[in-house]
């Protein structure tokens, strides 16, 4: 089901569909506006099926780890843990420069970021649907999306979180009947170097299931975030719903 959250996507979108692989990813993509994250610019990314969206190399590594990453990779992980879309759901992106979406994420951002005026030039629209982690016996699935833009000059990622029913896979030390357990998903944002990169509150603890509730811009369910020199948005601890998030 979609919510209001999510921006549209699907196949009736355009968007290309991810093989069904554990552990998979898409093929390189070949960005149309070059994006800027953490001061340095890149051309290809990577939708990786784990939940991350890597800059110039594909990501296939299951069990998450803390940021800053020992091995330099730059990217982003939306929610990073062992998804399994053989078992179910699918992951979907596109990059576009439709109006009337640019239109709605120009409006989004402007909200959260008053002081700095932007009218999006193009997205890339990133969703995981539904999709199970590794060793599953159960139905349940995670819908999440993440949305890079730009106007040229600033650059933001939008996650959005809409259906969040597991956090663990059973090769993390997951429970297979509940998905819970053992080293949950990690959410954030590594830069390539060891001194920048952000982890957002609850990632790898249980308390992660909670981040449809949670927001640094009072939207339950959505993070957003200035990329380009990272910036981070104060988070009001009064939109966070629980103390182990603080």
């Amino acid at each position: 089901p979609t919510g209001s959250l999510l921006y549209p996507y699907g196949p009736q979108q355009g968007d290309e569909t991810n093989p069904k692989h554990d552990d998979g990813t898409s093929e390189a993509i070949a960005l149309s506006v070059p994006f800027t994250f953490y001061g340095k610019t890149y051309k290809t990314v990577f939708v990786n099926n784990n939940g991350v969206i890597s800059f110039n190399e594909p990501v296939r590594q299951y069990t998450p780890d803390p940021f800053p990453l020992a091995d330099g990779s730059p990217f982003v992980a939306p929610y990073w843990a062992d998804v399994d879309n053989v078992l179910g759901g699918d992951i979907f992106y596109r990059q576009t420069s439709d109006l009337a979406l640019l239109k709605n994420i120009s409006q989004d951002i402007s909200q959260y970021f008053p002081k700095s005026p932007f009218t999006a030039s193009w997205a890339l629209v990133v969703t995981w649907d539904h999709v199970a982690y590794y060793g599953s016996t159960s139905e349940k699935g995670n819908t999440f999306q993440a949305v890079l833009t730009t106007d040229s000059k600033m650059f933001y990622i939008i996650l959005n979180y809409w259906d969040i029913q597991w956090t663990t896979g059973t090769a993390s030390d997951g429970d297979a009947e509940t998905g819970l357990g053992g080293t949950p998903a990690h959410v954030g944002f590594n830069s390539g170097d060891d001194t920048n990169f952000y982890n957002i509150p609850g990632s790898q603890t249980d308390a992660i299931i909670n981040i449809t509730t949670t927001s640094n811009v009072k939207v339950p369910g959505r993070w957003v975030f200035r990329v380009d020199n990272f910036q981070v948005t104060g988070v009001d601890p009064s939109q966070l719903s629980n103390n182990c998030w603080l």
